[in-house]
């Protein structure tokens, strides 16, 4: 590699290599230490292109989330199955994998700045600003960003725009999907937000069972699927449709509760 090559966004490879080979290392007790990360699907990510992939998930943490699936993916492409175990995998990881985020929460601090510079994708929220509900036209340059990444790489997306679920998805993930037509590759993820702070930061519980499942790509019709199909079949994907709310009985709940406790380690 030389030593000042760059990618498509003017960031130094030699320099972003050894930012996720540090910051890789610095968390990786977070999912194999402190608490367990289980995962279903590695597989998936070994027969994907080199470009023109979107990742779809849902989203618990800020930060937490999209780093365990920087773990995960370079993981899964040095051929361990469903594990992080032995970090060799941060020694040659994928430079090219981006994720999309708000541009007001990557320059809030020194270490949001760092992971900005290891891959994100930084936009102007039309939703939300500073704390207050807005309301605002896309930027055509955060729409030229995205594509871009996946014209160079991987894309990871949070279409729900928020950590709290069952939110609604943002039907700019739809348009960019219909658009550019990307492989669709779903990801749901379970017990990040009961490890970490909101901002997926600093450990707020240890003995945590996560879990990450990668499902096959999605099966989309671009040129004849409307957007509402498609909000719809990404709500299914990552299981953030309204029908997988439901009343749980207390018997199942008490069930639930023993089972966490089996699955401590």
């Amino acid at each position: 590699m030389s030593l000042f090559k760059k990618n498509p966004f003017g960031h130094i490879l030699f320099l972003k290599l050894w930012l996720i080979r540090i910051m890789g290392t610095l968390t990786h007790r977070r999912y194999r230490g402190f608490n367990e990360l289980q995962i279903e699907g590695s597989d998936v990510i070994r027969n994907l292109p080199d470009t023109n992939v979107l990742f779809i998930s849902n989203h618990q943490t800020y930060f937490a989330d999209v780093v365990a699936m920087f773990h995960v993916f370079n993981a899964s492409l040095s051929g361990r199955d469903d594990n992080i175990k032995n970090i060799g995998y941060l020694w040659k990881p994928k430079l090219n994998i981006y994720y999309v985020a708000a541009r007001e929460t990557m320059k809030s601090g020194l270490l949001p700045k760092i992971m900005a510079y290891a891959g994100s994708i930084s936009i102007d929220r039309t939703w939300r600003a500073g704390g207050q509900e807005v309301q605002r036209q896309v930027k055509m340059s955060d729409i030229t960003s995205i594509k871009k990444a996946l014209e160079d790489g991987w894309v990871i997306t949070f279409p729900q725009g928020t950590t709290t679920p069952f939110k609604p998805i943002r039907k700019g993930t739809a348009h960019i999907i219909k658009h550019y037509k990307p492989i669709v590759v779903p990801i749901v993820i379970d017990g990040f937000r009961r490890s970490f702070d909101k901002k997926g930061l600093r450990v707020k519980k240890k003995n945590i069972l996560q879990t990450m499942e990668i499902k096959q790509p999605l099966n989309i019709d671009y040129e004849n699927e409307t957007i509402d199909q498609i909000v719809e079949k990404i709500e299914f994907a990552i299981e953030q449709h309204p029908s997988f709310l439901k009343v749980i009985p207390q018997q199942e709940l008490l069930e639930k509760e023993e089972l966490n406790k089996l699955r401590k380690w």
